[in-house]
């Protein structure tokens, strides 16, 4: 498949290859309206796009096509459509089910990839004390620097086949299951009357069903055997995980070698690097972009992209008083802006531009490549608007942290849910980000959320547009209680049917918002400069020009009313909202 490596200025789509319909061919069908024509010129497909099994599509099993969801054909007419494809790899982890960690299971410490992964105690030996569960505890000066994702240390204990128990790092989500035992897995304990096997047999399947904790069961008179009933329930039971790889291991840099080559065969053209900054792990070091490592790291898997012309998208979540956005920037990367969602409800809410304008006014004079956003398919950040302190000096935030605590506190009112960080010990840190549709995070008002569409459209950057928040989509809550504990996300991952979309398209919110990205995908004004005119605080001016073409946006805060100005053709046009 051919490919550009120029990548477009335009606007992009972001959606599961199944968020309309059944696959992504309903989504290419979508794209293939006439209401659709000229609207987005990039699309950004999750990555349940490859094979994956947890975390809706970031824990990869392989980087192949889940031909369950997508099709060569549909590559093909998206390539048509000039829509250019940016694609995940998940540089920290891969799944359980991976081939990788599947012959690790199978081979234990013969396997080819015993290093692939990080035997969480091979990492810590000599740097902490043994726990009674067979877990290294590192010492306080280094657990106390670790950056947890989840409470508890961050490990998936796997059995291997001499039947013992081993602990691997999984920084993010793992699911253990047991399976129920039958009178046959048991058939090797010979001394076991019928009797006594179908006790043991209904005392385990009882504790599974209340999810008991198997090393507390009472089995009376057979309890001499316990050791050896628990290892066939533990070799009985199953995984999802995401586990860390060693990006020691040459085996690693192999597999991204071979995964570049991949995607950019599918029509790639920008590749997120998810989690990227966890990759990198040395004892003393926080787990959470360690220096200079993170920095090799990233400038190896550059060249490898380089040579299979993709364009990296780092993703990293930081306060914005760390300044690593500022850092990776300047290595010449794209960056994600973060800081615009929680920016935007701030300006709305408040009827005060004066944040949001200082953070634009940043990306204009530092030259910041940025991809925006409002909603996307995780939560709003807002850990990112914070300051932060370093060697005893503080630096400021986008936002005070009052600011912040209103924001995380108007949406948490409209009904978002919250995922928090935690300390090695469980305690709660910090929030993280807040999880609504950004519909829903502005109280539901289509006056909002077409102002919020019009000024993220202004914005300097590559605007990329979650599906459900062009259709105005609300919170979904049924979803977010039935999804366990990732289950706040779902409220923000509705899947429309083409009906839906047809309805959408009839609505007034969903057909002004396709007429101002319409404009922001076609005017060459928006490959020129941009102006950020003074004004009040209640107001917001900009202004972007390109040779004759002009497109203009003017807003009042205090009503929320707005207008852009714009010349095509050589004739000046205004819309009004």
């Amino acid at each position: 498949m051919s490919k550009e490596n120029k990548i477009s200025n335009g606007v992009m789509l972001n959606a599961y290859p199944d968020s309309i319909g059944i696959n992504l061919h309903d989504m290419v069908t979508m794209l293939q309206m006439p209401e659709f024509k000229n609207a987005f010129s990039l699309f950004y497909v999750l990555p349940t796009f490859f094979n994956s099994d947890l975390d809706r599509g970031f824990s990869i099993i392989d980087y192949n096509l889940n031909e369950e969801l997508v099709s060569k054909d549909d590559l093909k007419t998206l390539e048509d459509l000039n829509i250019q494809l940016k694609f995940d790899i998940v540089l920290n982890h891969l799944s359980v089910a991976s081939p990788q960690f599947k012959d690790l299971l199978k081979h234990g410490n013969q396997s080819k990839y015993k290093d692939f992964f990080i035997d969480w105690n091979n990492f810590w030996e000599g740097h902490g004390a043994m726990g009674d569960d067979g877990v290294i505890i590192p010492k306080e000066e280094f657990l106390n620097k670790l950056f947890m994702r989840k409470s508890g240390l961050p490990i998936l204990k796997v059995m291997f086949p001499d039947g013992t128990e081993k602990p691997y790092w999984n920084t993010f989500y793992q699911q253990i299951t047991y399976n129920k035992i039958t009178p046959d897995d048991l058939k090797n304990l010979k001394e076991l009357s019928s009797k006594q096997v179908h006790f043991i047999c209904e005392t385990v399947n009882q504790a599974i069903d209340s999810n008991q904790d198997i090393y507390t069961i009472n089995f009376e008179d057979c309890n001499h055997l316990k050791k050896d009933i628990l290892q066939i329930v533990n070799k009985n039971r199953s995984y999802l995980g995401q586990m860390d790889v060693n990006a020691n291991s040459e085996l690693v840099w192999d597999f991204y070698e071979e995964t570049l080559r991949k995607v950019s065969g599918f029509g790639g053209n920008i590749l997120r690097l998810d989690a990227f900054a966890y990759l990198h792990k040395e004892i003393g070091q926080s787990n959470f972009f360690n220096k200079p490592g993170t920095w090799e790291h990233l400038e190896r898997i550059k060249q490898i992209a380089e040579k299979n012309k993709l364009t990296l998208l780092p993703e990293i979540h930081a306060e914005y008083g760390l300044h690593l956005h500022d850092e990776v920037a300047k290595k010449g990367y794209h960056i994600y802006d973060f800081f615009l969602p929680g920016l935007i409800i701030n300006t709305i809410e408040k009827s005060n531009s004066k944040a949001l304008i200082t953070w634009a006014q940043e990306i204009i004079s530092k030259g910041y490549k940025t991809v925006n956003m409002l909603g996307c398919h995780d939560g709003i950040p807002v850990l990112d608007l914070k300051g932060k302190e370093i060697n005893g000096i503080y630096n400021k935030g986008l936002l005070e942290d009052v600011e912040i605590e209103g924001v995380m506190n108007k949406i948490i009112e409209r009904g978002g849910r919250v995922k928090n960080l935690y300390d090695a010990s469980g305690n709660k840190i910090s929030y993280y980000q807040v999880n609504a549709t950004f519909f829903s995070a502005l109280g539901e008002d289509e006056q909002k959320l077409l102002l919020a569409r019009a000024i993220q459209l202004f914005m300097p950057g590559i605007p990329q547009i979650w599906y459900l928040d062009l259709f105005a989509g609300k919170n979904n809550y049924e979803a977010a209680d039935k999804g366990g504990s990732a289950g706040h996300k779902e409220i923000n991952r509705t899947t429309l049917s083409m009906q839906d979309i047809e309805d959408g398209l009839k609505t007034d919110v969903v057909k002004k918002q396709l007429e101002i990205i319409r404009l922001r995908n076609t005017s060459k004004a928006f490959s020129g400069t941009v102006k950020i005119n003074e004004t009040s605080s209640n107001e917001i001016d900009i202004k972007w020009m390109n040779q004759n073409e002009q497109a203009h946006l003017k807003v009042n805060l205090q009503n929320k009313a707005f207008t852009i100005s714009y010349s095509e053709n050589d004739l000046s046009k205004i819309m009004t909202f």
